[in-house]
């Protein structure tokens, strides 16, 4: 199982910015595929981006409509870290954000919750108006 530790949430004005690390055990780090989710007051948890292994040090991201081109995923296989660089912050963006990690999830197979397999415990966004 792998083990996952998010940090880097808080309290920040709309139009601010934040970005969020998740650290991961395992020695195979490179080839999961790494995703970001959230959970907004009082509704269930959804996709917010991953990013997956497609060939040879090459990895494609995708990205929920609500975050694309305010939210950026990144991935630092030395250090085991993946990033959440989020943008343009609006308050609907306020949630618990979850990291996970997935073996055998692929294309827009990634986007669901039932293809990751381990979670972090989530940080906290908050995105006050």
């Amino acid at each position: 199982q792998v083990q996952l530790v998010e940090s880097g949430g808080g309290l920040v004005q709309a139009g601010g910015s934040l970005r969020l690390s998740c650290a991961a055990s395992g020695r195979t780090f490179s080839s999961y595929t790494m995703g970001w989710f959230r959970q907004p007051p009082g509704k269930e948890r959804e996709f917010v981006a991953h990013i997956r292994w497609i060939g040879v040090n090459t990895y494609v991201a995708d990205y929920a409509d609500s975050v694309k081109g305010r939210f950026t995923i990144s991935r630092d296989n030395t250090k085991n870290t993946v990033y959440l660089q989020m943008n343009s912050l609006k308050p609907e963006d306020t949630a618990v954000y979850y990291c996970a990690s997935s073996t055998d999830c692929s294309g827009s197979g990634c986007r669901s919750i039932r293809a990751f397999g381990s979670w972090g415990q989530g940080t906290q966004v908050t995105v006050s108006s």
